[in-house]
């Protein structure tokens, strides 16, 4: 075999070029890949792009599934966003309240603007209802979700649906060793007794 880096010939079973330290192993793992058939253009971008909009709900559903997000954690995330932003909208209110009223007491402002001045409050009010709506929607609509995915679960999967049920990793075993695949001072020591020089 040749280094593709720096063109020196290799013996097969090297996994790091001598002269340069290359991945060799790793260029045989792509070039046996490309024989076996290339890339998989399913799992591209350019496949996203053409997935029905169901088929992109399912893969969400199931990503958010393997990441543990499950609808109650979803209605607690909505629940709390709507708290954050209706907060916001009563922190604005009360910031432009106060602000335009310094303005308009300052005397530097003619009567007709100082009468919309103090009506600018009023922005505060958008991000206060639309928190509100946030919180009432994870609160009421979003649990009938949860019980629906609840019964769903209880009903077991069948061939038509998917299996919701939430994966549990493996226990870590902390006493297992997995060994590292690509290191460059892998087995020398081994190279260097089977080289038969002795010292």
């Amino acid at each position: 075999m040749f280094c593709p880096r720096c063109g020196s010939s290799q013996s097969e079973e090297l996994r790091f070029c001598k002269s340069c330290g290359a991945n060799l192993d790793g260029v045989r793992q792509v070039v046996a890949t490309r024989e076996a058939g290339g890339i998989d253009w399913s799992n591209t971008w350019v496949a996203e792009m053409f997935r029905s909009a169901e088929e992109k709900k399912r893969r969400k559903e199931e990503f958010d599934r393997q990441r543990g997000i499950t609808p109650e954690v979803k209605r607690y995330i909505e629940i709390k966003a709507g708290v954050i932003t209706a907060s916001a909208g009563v922190a604005i209110g009360i910031f432009l309240f106060v602000f335009m009223q310094g303005l308009i007491l300052s005397g530097k402002v003619t009567p007709e603007t100082s009468e919309i001045l103090s009506r600018l409050w009023v922005a505060g009010v958008i991000p206060l209802f639309v928190g509100i709506a946030l919180m009432v929607n994870g609160a009421f609509v979003s649990k009938k979700m949860v019980e629906a995915t609840q019964r769903t679960l209880e009903l077991g999967p069948s061939p038509g649906r998917p299996d919701l049920s939430p994966k549990a990793l493996p226990n870590a075993d902390t006493s297992e060793f997995i060994p590292s695949s690509f290191s460059v001072t892998e087995e020398t020591t081994k190279h260097l007794r089977s080289s038969g020089r002795k010292e």
